[in-house]
């Protein structure tokens, strides 16, 4: 079989802002996986601020195998060398290899139309259109009074999970902007959740999620920087249930690596209550299942959120998640964010993300 890279820059229709700064573009490639008869699909989407191959040069490291023969036995050797936690780890060009084998292998053994368009590699009511799945709402970090019009307009839409990105505007008028939410949408009608992106200072985070639990929150993701010495104290005593994001990127979920952490035990040491999964951050959505099952074994719950991936990336991740069939709502709302994105296979329907696997028409 036969391996491309092809990149895509992709503009956002309005900025991304985060505690971490503003997003306004990004490249994402698209990988494909060809033999004779079909064709499998995968995104790689890193983040420059966030993926540990954000700055790598993809292209650059596939290129000597544009016009090689590759067997199974070379992709398995590329997945295991690109894990979290060794020295070669590639996490984005990882989720998107392995999505593409998934993919590949899935039309082989099915004996599909011959490079059919399809990206998927799961049989069930979801992908066959028949289930959606919830979602949450998200709120951009912008000027407090337009991220209550952008809550609103969530709720209106029929959202009844909304995120919030906070931890970049001034303390209290963050408060007074979901104070102002709580006065018309109690916590039995909408429940929101916040995401900090590690903007909470170490020395006031406790004071602040003591006065954020007065607004009935259902949980706030990372709301110290991953590395935190006390981390394990704020998720220990914090009034409100945290969720650890930032701190899984770069770990393997059980072995322990050339940082010498594993994610194991950082769940062990941690223990939060949540922990959010981006397979392209992790690796891939066979290293997100070993994430569950550590997950399981310390009793805390997740949920799996998109990493500003393309459409792509987004159907591989949405179809993965409903292997689950999850009960809380999943973050995986962003196919919209950009200008020239590639063919949609999910569309937004209320609060309920549906799949076409033909793909949707622009």
């Amino acid at each position: 079989m036969k391996i491309r890279l092809e990149p895509k820059s992709m503009e956002f229709l309005k900025p991304a802002k985060t505690s971490r700064g503003e997003y306004t573009q990004k490249t994402s490639y698209l990988l494909s996986l060809q033999d004779s008869n079909y064709t499998g699909w995968g995104e790689a989407a890193p983040l420059g601020d966030l993926s540990t191959d954000g700055k790598v040069d993809f292209q650059e490291i596939l290129a000597h195998y544009w016009d090689t023969e590759l067997t199974a036995t070379d992709i398995a050797e590329w997945l295991l060398r690109w894990e979290p936690g060794s020295s070669e780890a590639l996490p984005s060009l990882r989720f998107a290899l392995h999505s593409a084998w998934k993919n590949l292998t899935y039309q082989q053994s099915k004996g599909k139309v011959p490079h059919s368009p399809e990206i998927h590699w799961v049989d069930n009511a979801f992908t066959q259109g028949k289930r959606g799945m919830k979602i949450n709402g998200l709120v951009w970090m912008n000027g407090i009074d337009a991220m209550y019009d952008e809550a609103m307009a969530k709720v209106a839409a029929g959202f009844r999970c909304v995120k919030l990105k906070v931890g970049a505007l001034d303390f209290d008028e963050e408060c007074k902007l979901i104070e102002r939410i709580r006065k018309s949408h109690s916590a039995f009608s909408l429940e929101l959740r916040l995401d900090a992106n590690g903007g909470f200072r170490d020395d006031e985070a406790l004071e602040q999620l003591t006065e954020l639990q007065r607004f009935e929150i259902h949980s706030i993701e990372q709301p110290v920087m991953a590395g935190s010495e006390v981390l394990d104290k704020i998720c220990r005593l914090s009034a409100i249930d945290v969720a650890l994001d930032e701190s899984l990127i770069g770990l393997h979920p059980s072995n322990r690596g050339v940082n010498e952490l594993s994610g194991d035990a950082l769940l062990t040491w941690a223990k939060p209550k949540y922990i959010i999964l981006k397979p392209t951050l992790l690796g891939g959505t066979d290293l997100a299942d070993l994430w569950i099952q550590l997950a399981q074994k310390h009793a805390i719950g997740w949920w799996s959120t998109s990493a500003l991936e393309g459409n792509i990336g987004l159907a591989t991740i949405a179809q993965w998640v409903s292997l689950y069939q999850p009960s809380l709502p999943q973050g995986l709302g962003t196919g919209l964010l950009f200008k020239d994105n590639f063919t949609p296979f999910t569309r937004v329907d209320g609060e309920t993300l549906w799949y076409n696997k033909t793909g949707l028409c622009n």
